[in-house]
């Protein structure tokens, strides 16, 4: 049976695309969290998300590994894209699990996440089943939803610098023809670039 990691960060989201704010958090969080593995996980179908441009699965698997590149300590799951369905982070943590029994995983959100965690699926399984290390802008301190207040969990805070950069945002200057290397990296900017990504304005 295998040995599960001493400390494993999960990473996820849609990354559509993944940028270079993405890039700095995962690299907090090894770290302050001084992880022995941190896994990118793409989500296939992510259930919360508003419809809009998302590029395939191939794509964002591809642009994660572009832009994860050889960075030391950090690997891309994509369990996520193989499993038919909605993405939910639960079934990723039981499947983990099942591999690495013991585990105890931390799972690398924003504080926006975490806010609202009581709406994910099984969220309150998913609350003794893992660690939250959350992203924090500007010095605020995350809050959990008001409805885990007085539940035990484990939390560390990521004191992440303030970083004005989103996907939606790279997605527009694509689609308006501006340089978006500086945003996502070379390797992710040529990729984008050579499959025609993101050409349509967002709400088009």
């Amino acid at each position: 049976m295998s040995t599960p990691p001493l400390s494993l960060g999960l990473f996820g989201g849609s990354f559509n695309p993944p940028h270079l704010a993405h890039l700095a958090l995962a690299q907090l969080a090894r770290e302050q969290l001084q992880l022995d593995e941190l896994r990118w996980v793409p989500a296939g179908a992510p259930w919360q998300k508003p419809a809009g441009v998302l590029a395939t699965a191939e794509d964002r698997l591809a642009m994660v590994r572009l832009l994860v590149g050889q960075e030391p300590g950090m690997t891309v799951d994509q369990r996520e894209l193989d499993r038919p369905g909605p993405s939910y982070t639960i079934d990723t943590v039981r499947e983990l699990q099942a591999e690495f029994p013991g585990l105890k995983p931390w799972l690398i959100i924003g504080q926006d996440q975490y806010a609202r965690l009581d709406t994910w699926r099984d969220a309150a399984q998913l609350r003794v089943l893992v660690r939250f290390a959350v992203a924090a802008r500007d010095g605020e301190t995350p809050r959990p939803p008001a409805s885990w207040a007085g539940l035990s969990h484990d939390m560390q805070v990521l004191p992440l610098p303030r970083i004005d950069l989103s996907a939606t945002r790279i997605r527009e200057c694509v689609a308006a023809g501006q340089p978006v290397s500086p945003l996502v990296g070379d390797a992710v900017a040529r990729y984008i670039e050579q499959h025609r990504l993101y050409r349509v304005p967002p709400g088009h």
